[in-house]
């Protein structure tokens, strides 16, 4: 799950490959979410490089800068990314919340300790794994000693000419 080394290309650079069928799959599920969800540390990271991406041409910036953000901390006072809320209190508690509102899709990326804590309180409706043709070797797994999940049913398995594969699966 976590590639701290050059965590935006592990499958390498755009032009060593064609992912232009990578790219629609996550501009369609960009589209299908108005809500992004992550904690703290992803935040700090995406808003320290996101906002100044003014030639970007995959348009994850312009979503990044339109989406509802929401941050799970305890210690964030000043986003400084509009439209961002701050979310506080029993994590669980303001996350079934949040689900409560209309809406689309809610996402999350990296933000392994607050997904763990999604996944423990049984708060993720579907899995979406981008998985890259990578061996990292180290790093903290999406689903760590003691996770206790039902049965996960698969919804989609796309291949792309990357190699990057895309599987979906429910919860419920």
């Amino acid at each position: 799950m976590e590639a701290t080394d050059n965590w935006f290309g592990p499958a390498g650079s755009p032009s060593e490959v064609d992912q232009s069928d990578h790219q629609r799959a996550i501009r369609e599920q960009r589209e299908a979410a108005d809500a992004f969800l992550v904690g703290r540390v992803t935040y700090e990271q995406m808003r320290s490089y996101w906002p100044q991406q003014t030639e970007d041409t995959t348009g994850i910036s312009d979503y990044l800068n339109k989406v509802n953000k929401y941050v799970v901390s305890t210690t964030l006072r000043d986003p400084q990314w509009e439209p961002t809320t701050v979310l506080r209190g029993a994590v669980d508690e303001v996350i079934r919340s949040l689900k409560s509102l209309p809406g689309k899709d809610i996402v999350t990326t990296g933000s392994i300790t607050l997904v763990h804590r999604l996944i423990a309180a049984g708060l993720v409706d579907e899995f979406r794994l981008f998985v890259y043709p990578v061996v990292v070797g180290r790093g903290r797994r999406l689903f760590p000693d003691g996770t206790s999940l039902t049965t996960l049913h698969p919804v989609e398995n796309r291949r792309f000419r990357s190699g990057v594969t895309l599987l979906r699966y429910r919860t419920a």
